[in-house]
């Protein structure tokens, strides 16, 4: 599934951005209504992207949203990031229902973070093929970081105190158990 790169519309994204139980600066306190229910067929299109996904399962009810990251903070706009959690629950065509949380992550109008909870079950995009175990989400951020500043491998072993072997093992998401 690849949520990455997707273009958000302008009603989806004041939809997710729609937080009145939360006040913030510079907020109109109620703020203005915005329409919700944009939210469920966006969820249920990503959700179709997922080849197992069960088609008679639908998002059919949602509810504001509560943000884990606001993208309002002053750091580098090139960085700004907003990530909420918007609530509601998937029915089924026989009447069956569950709770339902998604967990969406963008920047300006560019989904890049997809992520449901659908009664107790987690799902999200995966980055290894098929019966192989996900990647420790670590080793992008230390590829990242390395790369980002530079670091080569050697200089990253030598200075941790590790094999290079090790660093390159992390850099992949493997654990090497240290």
């Amino acid at each position: 599934m690849e949520t990455a790169n997707r273009v958000l519309t302008l009603d989806v994204i004041a939809a997710l951005r729609y937080w009145p139980g939360v006040i913030w600066g510079g907020q109109k306190n109620p703020p203005d209504p915005v329409d919700m229910t944009v939210l469920p067929p966006f969820f249920n299109e990503v959700l179709q992207d997922l080849p197992w996904w069960n088609r008679d399962w639908k998002v059919d009810r949602v509810q504001p949203g509560l943000p884990a990251e606001t993208g309002d903070h002053l750091s580098d706009p090139a960085v700004r990031f907003t990530e909420v959690s918007i609530p509601g629950t998937v029915a089924s065509g026989n009447g069956k229902s569950l709770p339902f949380v998604a967990k969406i992550g963008f920047t300006g109008d560019q989904l890049i973070g997809f992520q449901a909870k659908i009664g107790d079950v987690v799902i999200g995009p995966a980055v290894a093929p098929a019966g192989q175990s996900e990647p420790h989400p670590f080793g992008r951020i230390l590829t990242g970081l390395l790369d980002l500043r530079g670091i080569p491998v050697r200089d990253m072993a030598r200075a941790a105190g590790l094999s290079m072997s090790t660093i390159h093992m992390l850099r992949r998401g493997h654990n090497p158990n240290l």
